[in-house]
């Protein structure tokens, strides 16, 4: 660093990247361990907090002293030291070895201050680092006595190609899905009938509305049965509100979508498989005249941006996207994202957009049909309220409509 690099870091003034120490150590453990559980940073020692250098008189004994301090963290600290016009500037790298902590305590940066942790705050720092997984934790709702039918395992074992002739919770305890704990929420969502008992708001959300805005809805439905058949039947009420082209070719007639349907089932497991289920909303679709949307809580792993799309993954869910890559709905880690822009592309249409937000992921569609509002439905309107998405789930069983129920026979038996 130069002595004129050295005038503008200080010129920015202490942040959440930046801390100035006119000498004293005390605190020391704590800085650096706010800053290697945030982004990283850099601290100044021999500037003052209005920004006045004062060399360090020893940094020989200085540097000794801040590199003990970081081996004794746990896991121990890699920093680097350099000495310019008399400060020395400690540099902490982004790190990958993430929680740190100091003499048993874990701190965090807030701001230009570093505070210790409490218990709810290090609970949600494990989640957000990925260090913890909501899908194999133990599920308090489902119990194996009563929620774990013949029926359920048996068409869970037939997705998941089981041999017949293994003992079922042998089956489950050998995938992970069950554990000394109990059923995991990964098992207990794929074996639920009805997820609205192991999760409030497991169930998929969808709502047709009129033209380009949420102010009139035309019709709305919520799958809240099994992961899987709630991704069924959803394809299938996505399906029946879309437009069709019905090409005639030696004799036969093909049914041919306005969107690749292969494009919107990449989609929709992506929202299923990788949205935050600790999020008390729901995953969304939302049809409107000139666009398909599939919004889902959850935005980015952590280190992640949209440039890194299809290029990375980093399932926020492994055990959950490893059953549906066992149901072979998925083909492989971080392939989903260019799929979808190829299956899209090899189709004819314009390539979906994608939005993410710390809280939200959005997959959106062009329509490139749809020029009027279906007639059938041109009669079922209505003003949308703060309810349209947060009904209760559809039961089990309950037809999606006529055409929706058709479909969901022909897919799911």
């Amino acid at each position: 660093m130069t002595r004129q690099q050295l005038l503008e870091l200080i010129a920015l003034g202490e942040g959440q990247t930046l801390e100035f120490k006119r000498g004293n150590t005390s605190g020391i453990g704590r800085e650096l361990c706010a800053l290697a559980n945030a982004q990283g940073g850099t601290i100044l020692f021999g500037v003052d907090d209005q920004g006045r250098i004062y060399p360090v008189p020893e940094p020989n004994k200085l540097k000794s002293e801040l590199q003990a301090t970081a081996r004794s963290m746990e896991p121990p600290l890699g920093i680097e030291i350099e000495l310019v016009e008399g400060v020395l500037v400690v540099g902490i790298p982004p790190q990958t070895g993430k929680p740190y902590s100091f003499a048993g305590k874990f701190y965090l940066r807030e701001g230009a201050s570093s505070q210790q942790m409490q218990r709810s705050e290090i609970r949600e720092f494990f989640f957000r680092e990925g260090l913890i997984r909501f899908d194999e934790m133990p599920c308090r709702d489902f119990d194996l006595a009563t929620d774990l039918s013949t029926e359920s395992f048996k068409a869970f074992a037939r997705r998941a190609r089981i041999p017949a002739e293994l003992d079922p919770l042998q089956a489950l305890r050998n995938l992970r899905l069950l554990g000394k704990d109990g059923m995991t929420n990964a098992g207990a969502w794929l074996l639920t009938d009805e997820i609205f008992k192991v999760h409030r708001s497991g169930h998929i959300a969808c709502a047709m509305f009129m033209g380009t805005s949420k102010v009139r809805i035309l019709d709305r439905k919520n799958f809240g049965q099994d992961l899987f058949t709630s991704f069924e039947t959803t394809m299938a009420w996505i399906l029946a509100h879309l437009d069709t082209e019905f090409i005639i070719t030696r004799g036969r007639r093909i049914e041919k979508p306005e969107l690749p349907e292969e494009a919107l089932r990449e989609a929709l497991l992506n929202a299923i498989v990788h949205r935050d289920y600790r999020s008390t909303a729901s995953i969304q679709v939302y049809l409107f005249q000139d666009r398909l949307e599939i919004v889902n809580p959850g935005g980015l792993p952590p280190g992640f941006n949209l440039s890194e799309l299809g290029l990375k993954s980093a399932p926020r869910n492994p055990l959950l996207f490893g059953m549906f890559f066992r149901m072979g709905l998925i083909e492989q880690i971080g392939s989903g994202i260019r799929r979808i822009r190829q299956l899209c592309l090899d189709y004819g249409v314009e390539p979906p957009v994608f939005e993410a937000s710390a809280d939200w992921f959005t997959i959106t569609f062009r329509r490139p049909c749809a020029k009027h509002v279906p007639h059938d439905l041109a009669g079922h309107t209505g003003q949308v309220s703060d309810q349209v998405l947060t009904d209760e789930p559809a039961k089990v069983g309950e037809k999606v409509g006529e055409k929706v129920g058709e479909k969901v026979g022909e897919k799911v038996g």
